[in-house]
């Protein structure tokens, strides 16, 4: 098993609860190692040394990434996501979830090796969204 890491931008909160949710999940998982990070707390040149990722960021504006923050930092490791097992998620408060499909379709085309279709969550989870982010977070530790 890897290294694992949840990696997110969250400027509600909303996506940040859901990061902490897929963490508990890694952990329960098995991957006791899985390590938590806001965007602007990791390090880019350090994705090398991790094979799994949860990547964690909230629909903006016209259904893109976090264009200050998250969209630099995912330009910054996108070349170097080929072979790891990758797990998307993100809030969203408007549209049907194209920035999703969008970002899961870019991260494709790396390489990566996708786990699950990227898990969205309208608004703020409830109790029922959260389990499904430490589901995301299990299913990424057993891949």
């Amino acid at each position: 098993m890897g290294k694992a890491a949840v990696i997110y931008w969250s400027g509600t909160g909303n996506t940040q609860a859901m990061a902490e949710a897929v963490y508990e999940g890694l952990k329960a998982g098995g991957d006791q190692a899985a390590e938590l990070f806001s965007v602007d707390k990791f390090d880019p040149g350090k994705i090398e040394e991790y094979s799994k990722l949860a990547l964690g960021c909230p629909s903006m504006g016209a259904e893109v990434l976090e264009e200050s923050e998250f969209e630099p930092f995912f330009e910054a490791i996108e070349q170097k996501l080929k072979g790891k097992k990758i797990a998307l998620f993100g809030s969203y408060g408007w549209g049907d979830g194209e920035w999703m499909r969008d970002w899961y379709e870019r991260t494709a085309k790396t390489g990566a090796m996708l786990y699950a279709e990227g898990l969205i969550i309208n608004e703020t989870p409830d109790s029922d969204g959260l389990e499904a982010c430490r589901n995301l977070g299990r299913g990424l530790a057993a891949y």
